[in-house]
C-alpha cells in the first residue's frame, strides 16, 4: 500500500528556490514545513454556482477555493493537497451525471475531473459517496489520478481489520522528498488513512445491505496505525469524514473526530462531515478541542466547512529524528473564501482559478440545460423561510406528493385499509446554509431546479406501519427543535442551534399543537431525557383524539425509515413498503400528474398557546415579504442579527 508520487509543486529542490517561499524561512537545518491543505464536503460544488437559484455567488466552489491553493502552493516549499470526502452528491450537477448522464466505464465524474486538475495528493470518502450505489461510486472514483482510501468499509470482513479486504484501500503511504530550511532533500514516508460514518449502513441500507459492512472508526485506526508504522510511514494524517463530537469514545460513533485523534500514532487530523469551521468559534468550550491551539485531543486538526467555503490548513514543522521525523510544532487555520459584511452582503476574497473552470465548462452547461427543464406550475410560492416555526407550503408538496405517492403503492396490498400519514422535513432552512439558504420559488413553472431545491437528498421512497402511541413519541422527537419556553417570557429565543432541521419532521394526516412550556423527551442523538413530558398536545386524527392502538401507514424516505435521526417507530423494522423512486422523483411525477399544484400549508400543527409570552427565531431576510401570509400566526419583525439573519417574533 506504498504510492510512489511527485505531484507538482511538492518539491522546490534547492536551496536557491527557498527565497521563493517564505514560509520555510524559518526551519533550520534538519528541519522542514509541511503544509497540509483540505477540503471537505465540496459536494459538486465546483463552480461558484446555485443551481437551485440558477445564479452565480460568491460564497462557494472549489473554483475559488483553488485560488487558495494555489497561493499556498507558491509560498510553500513541501505542501500536500487532500480531500476529506463528500464529494460526488450534493446539488444538481451531482445529480445530473447519477440520474441524467450516467456513468459508464471509462466515464470521468465532473468533481473527479476538477480534482484531478488541481492536482490532489489523496482523498477520502464520505457518506454521500454511497448515495447513488457502490457500482456509480466506483466507476467515478477509478478517474482519480490520486488515491482514495477508505479503511472502515468493508466487501469481506476478517477477523480484525487488519485481515479485512476492503472496498478501497485503506490507506496509501506517500513516499516524498522534503527540502529543510538549508535547501538540503531528505526522504518521508507520509501515511494516510480514511474513514467514514459507520452509519451508511443504516443511511443507504438499500446500496450497501450485503454489499459491503462499516467497522466503528476508532477501532479500525488502531489497528492499521501501527501496520502502518511498520511500513515505515513517518508522519500519519487522518483523513476523517466524521465530524467533532464527544471527548469520551463509544463504540459506532458518527462524530468520532476526537478519539480518533487520540490514537497513538496519528500526527495529525483532518475532519469534516459536520459543515463546519475549525478552528472557530463554533467549538469555543468544546471538551477535547483547543480552539486556540488548532488542536483536537492535542493533534494538530482542521475542518474546512463545506461546498469549497474554506480551504483548511494545518503547517506542520518536521524534524528529523534519526531516519525518520517528528512533529516539532503546528498550527491550524480554515482560510475563506469569502466575507459577509455588516450589511449582509458578500465579498469574495479570491478570483476563479481558470483552469478548473475550464475543466468541466461543458458538464456546467449541460447541468443548467437540466435543471432549467419546467414539468408544471405552481399558483402560490413555495419559499421555507418559516419552515421551523409554522406549516409551510415548501414541505407540504413533498408531504402531499408522499401521500399521493403511497397510496397508489398500497391498492390491492394488505395494508390498503389503513390510513396514510406522511412525514417530511425541511431541507434548506437557514442555520448553518446562512441567511440566503431558503427555498423560494415565485407563482409559475415549476423546474427540475425546484424540485431538487425543495428535496436537496437523493432518498428514495418508504413507508412505515406504526401505532397511534409511535405517532405520537415519532412528533416528540421532533418537537427538540425548540426550546423550552418559561410562560410569560419576552422574546426567548425559539430554536435550539444544535437540533437539525432535516430532522424537524412535519406530520400531515393529523392535527397536534406543541407546547413549548414543556421540555424537550429527547436530546439531539435521539436518546429518552424526559420520559414523562408531553410536549405534542391536542395529537387528532380525523377531529378525535388519536388512538394509541390504531395502526397508520407513514409515508418517509429510506434515511429516515431506517433508522436515521432515531426516530421512534422508524429504525428500519417497521417498513412495509420500498419504493424504486427518488422523493424527487415522486415530487416531479406529483406536479406532472397535477399540472398545477397548489401547495397552501393547511396549518395542521401549532404552537399551543402561553399568553403573554413572545419568541425570537432567525430566517432570511427575505421572508419578511411572506411573514403577514402564515395562516394562524402572529409574525412580525424584530431587526437583525450580526450573522446576516432577519429576526422576527412570534406572540404566542
Amino acid at each position: 500500500m506504498t504510492l510512489r508520487l511527485n505531484r507538482r509543486h511538492f518539491l522546490a529542490g534547492s536551496a536557491g528556490l527557498i527565497a521563493m517561499h517564505p514560509f520555510s524561512v524559518n526551519a533550520a537545518t534538519g528541519q522542514a514545513h509541511l503544509r497540509l491543505m483540505e477540503t471537505t464536503d465540496l459536494h459538486v460544488h465546483v463552480f461558484p454556482y446555485d443551481y437551485y437559484a440558477d445564479k452565480a455567488v460568491d460564497t462557494v466552489g472549489l473554483a475559488r477555493t483553488a485560488s487558495i491553493i494555489e497561493g499556498v502552493r507558491a509560498e510553500s516549499t513541501n505542501s500536500l493537497l487532500l480531500d476529506n470526502g463528500d464529494f460526488l452528491q450534493g446539488n444538481p450537477m451531482g445529480d445530473y451525471i447519477a440520474y441524467e448522464r450516467g456513468m459508464a466505464e471509462g466515464d470521468m465524474h465532473p468533481v473527479i475531473t476538477a480534482m484531478n486538475t488541481l492536482g490532489y495528493d489523496a482523498s477520502t470518502l464520505g457518506n454521500h459517496e454511497f448515495n447513488y450505489g457502490v457500482p456509480f461510486l466506483m466507476k467515478s472514483v477509478a478517474g482519480a489520478a490520486f488515491p482514495v482510501v477508505s479503511a472502515n468499509v468493508i466487501k469481506e470482513m476478517g477477523a480484525t481489520p487488519t485481515q479485512d479486504t476492503t472496498l478501497l484501500p485503506p490507506y496509501t503511504i506517500l513516499e516524498r522528498t522534503l527540502t529543510d530550511g538549508t535547501g538540503a532533500a531528505h526522504p518521508i514516508k507520509i501515511g494516510l488513512i480514511g474513514f467514514v460514518p459507520p452509519q451508511i449502513m443504516n443511511w443507504d441500507r438499500k446500496h450497501l445491505e450485503g454489499n459491503v459492512q462499516a467497522r466503528d472508526i476508532v477501532a479500525t485506526a488502531r489497528a492499521y496505525v501501527p501496520q502502518m508504522k511498520e511500513q515505515g510511514a513517518d508522519i500519519i494524517v487522518a483523513l476523517c469524514h466524521s465530524g467533532i463530537g464527544e471527548a469520551n469514545e463509544s463504540d459506532g460513533m458518527e462524530n468520532a473526530a476526537i478519539p480518533l485523534a487520540g490514537v497513538d500514532g496519528i500526527d495529525a487530523i483532518l475532519t469534516g462531515h459536520s459543515h463546519l469551521v475549525f478552528p472557530s468559534s463554533n467549538y469555543d468550550d468544546w471538551a477535547g478541542v483547543d480552539v486556540t491551539a488548532g488542536t483536537i485531543n492535542g493533534k494538530p486538526g482542521v475542518m474546512g466547512g463545506f461546498w469549497g467555503s474554506h480551504m483548511g490548513l494545518v503547517d506542520l514543522l518536521l524534524e528529523r529524528d534519526g531516519n525518520g521525523w517528528r512533529v516539532l510544532s503546528h498550527t491550524s487555520e480554515a482560510r475563506p473564501i469569502s466575507r459577509r459584511e455588516e450589511d449582509r452582503s458578500i465579498t469574495p476574497l479570491v478570483a476563479d482559478y481558470a483552469p478548473v473552470l475550464a475543466s468541466i465548462q461543458d458538464i456546467h452547461d449541460e447541468t443548467l440545460s437540466y435543471v432549467r427543464t419546467a414539468v408544471g406550475k405552481t399558483d402560490a410560492p413555495l419559499h421555507s423561510y418559516f419552515a421551523l416555526v409554522a406549516d409551510d407550503p415548501s414541505v407540504q408538496i413533498v408531504s402531499n406528493a408522499q401521500t399521493w405517492y403511497i397510496a397508489d403503492q398500497m391498492v390491492g396490498t394488505a395494508y390498503a385499509g389503513l390510513p396514510i400519514l406522511s412525514a417530511a422535513a425541511p431541507f434548506k432552512a437557514g442555520g448553518r446554509g446562512g441567511p440566503e439558504y431558503f427555498t423560494d420559488v415565485p407563482v409559475g413553472d415549476v423546474a427540475i431546479k425546484n424540485v431538487a431545491d425543495l428535496y436537496l437528498y437523493p432518498n428514495t421512497v418508504r413507508a412505515v406501519k406504526i401505532t397511534g402511541a409511535q405517532v405520537k413519541l415519532w412528533l416528540e422527537r421532533s418537537a427538540g427543535m425548540f426550546n423550552q419556553i418559561t410562560p410569560g417570557s419576552s422574546d426567548a429565543v425559539l430554536l435550539n442551534p444544535d437540533f437539525p432541521s432535516y430532522n424537524f419532521d412535519v406530520m400531515d394526516g393529523v392535527t397536534y399543537q406543541i407546547d413549548l412550556s414543556q421540555p424537550a423527551m429527547f436530546d439531539r442523538e435521539g436518546a429518552v431525557i424526559n420520559a414523562d413530558t408531553n410536549r405534542i398536545v391536542n395529537l387528532s386524527f380525523n377531529g378525535a383524539p388519536i388512538d394509541p392502538a390504531q395502526e397508520f401507514i407513514v409515508a418517509t424516505n429510506n434515511y429516515r425509515a431506517s433508522g436515521g435521526g432515531s426516530f421512534p417507530g422508524a429504525d428500519g423494522s417497521t417498513v412495509i413498503f420500498e419504493g424504486p423512486d427518488t422523493n424527487r422523483d415522486v415530487i416531479v411525477r406529483y406536479i406532472v400528474d397535477q399540472g398545477t399544484v397548489s401547495p397552501r400549508a393547511d396549518a395542521n400543527w401549532s404552537f399551543a398557546p402561553m399568553a403573554g409570552t413572545t419568541v425570537i427565531f432567525e430566517s432570511g431576510p427575505a421572508g419578511a415579504q411572506y411573514a403577514d401570509s402564515v395562516a394562524g400566526m402572529d409574525i412580525t419583525p424584530a431587526g437583525n442579527s450580526d450573522t446576516g439573519f432577519a429576526l422576527f417574533r412570534i406572540a404566542l
